[in-house]
């Protein structure tokens, strides 16, 4: 089972280049409303597009503090689920996605727990973990998924939420 990694951007890849896109995309995917009714089928999404691709994960959707979905899917462990707890932290305290959280460090040298001194175990800057903005509103919870890289975490709920606002590519 592949597990998330700490503060490492995909290899070869240009650190600020990297930012840029990350800010991009939360610019980019803003949700008119968030119910519970879309928390639920965005949840459904994720995980039918996980076991498409047989990937081993847990999702994890969330308003505020209230968790909306969970699912742990067959290869994932109780590991995961700290894992998620851990990100949607990150976003309801800093409102980016946590991959971005984590590079924004990386690019100042130094890594997310350093830079805010949270307690690692209560506190996940590894890709995964993406805000639900709603237009005219802001940040009003997360979307999570753990079980891959840190960036294939990022990249599965980016796609979702892509697919999910009907926004092309």
């Amino acid at each position: 089972m592949a597990t998330d990694a700490h503060a490492t951007p995909m290899p070869d890849v240009d650190l600020s280049a990297t930012i840029a896109a990350l800010q991009e995309q939360e610019r980019e995917l803003v949700f008119r409303t968030f119910t519970n009714d879309d928390a639920w089928r965005l949840g459904c999404l994720l995980v039918e597009r996980a076991r498409a691709g047989g990937l081993a994960v847990v999702v994890d959707v969330r308003r505020g503090e209230q968790q909306l979905f969970h699912a742990a899917l067959d290869g994932t462990s109780p590991h995961n689920d700290s894992w998620v707890e851990r990100k949607a932290r990150v976003v309801a305290r800093f409102g980016v996605s946590t991959y971005l959280a984590s590079l924004r460090e990386v690019a100042r040298g130094r890594t997310f727990t350093q830079a805010h001194e949270l307690p690692f175990l209560e506190y996940a800057a590894a890709g995964g973990a993406f805000p639900v903005r709603v237009e005219g509103v802001g940040v009003v919870g997360s979307v999570a998924v753990s079980g891959l890289t840190q960036h294939e975490d990022h990249e599965l709920v980016v796609a979702v939420i892509r697919e999910f606002l009907g926004l092309a590519g």
